[in-house]
């Protein structure tokens, strides 16, 4: 495991249990989506650099007590935190108007979302001011208004739609099945689907 993961894990641990000190492991490991035996592991390496304290409770519960050293180190894993965020959200956005540029060049002015997470929200607030406009949203489920403004489509739904292109609103190192299978799902030329 990378160390900016094993950072990420480390610091989601010392909120919880900040939030809620008695909090099992079971719960714990429940609230983070990993192993129990993961979290554990994680517990006695914070333990072990002196970032928690542990005190035994009736019926062999525990407690978690950050000490002053674990709030320095929750202060630095914070910081690390939401500095590799800002960078993150700048890049997506540096690419968003790339393909936006790319989209407006093209004579692009219907879009298709393909995706709805975060980065679909993005693409969807970046096209303030441009000639673009996001016609909806390639969801699982089907719903009027689902999204902002838009409306969330499934698959099936797509070849009913009136759109000049798809933005792939996901960022992924290898796409080309998925411009495939969009291109073959929505009718769309696959030069007509745009990727961050």
């Amino acid at each position: 495991m990378n160390s900016q993961v094993s950072d990420d894990i480390s610091l989601r641990i010392l909120d919880e249990v900040a939030k809620e000190p008695a909090l099992t492991q079971r719960a714990l490991a429940h609230r983070l989506g990993i192993a129990l035996g993961l979290t554990n592991t994680y517990l006695k390496r914070l333990y072990n650099k002196g970032h928690i304290k542990i005190k035994t409770l009736p019926r062999n519960r525990l407690k978690y007590i950050i000490t002053p050293k674990g709030l320095i180190e929750k202060t630095k894993l914070t910081y690390s935190y939401m500095h590799r965020s800002i960078i993150y959200f700048k890049e997506v956005r540096e690419r968003i108007e790339h393909a936006y540029t790319m989209m407006t060049a093209s004579g692009v002015s219907n879009v298709l979302l393909w995706g709805d997470g975060e980065i679909a929200e993005l693409c969807y607030i970046s096209t303030r001011g441009l000639p673009i406009r996001i016609i909806g949203v390639v969801d699982g489920i089907s719903r009027k208004k689902g999204f902002f403004d838009c409306d969330l489509y499934t698959k099936d739904e797509v070849k009913y739609l009136d759109f000049d292109a798809v933005l792939i609103a996901s960022i992924k190192d290898n796409i080309t099945g998925d411009i495939s299978e969009i291109s073959k799902v929505s009718g769309i030329s696959p030069d007509r689907v745009y990727h961050l």
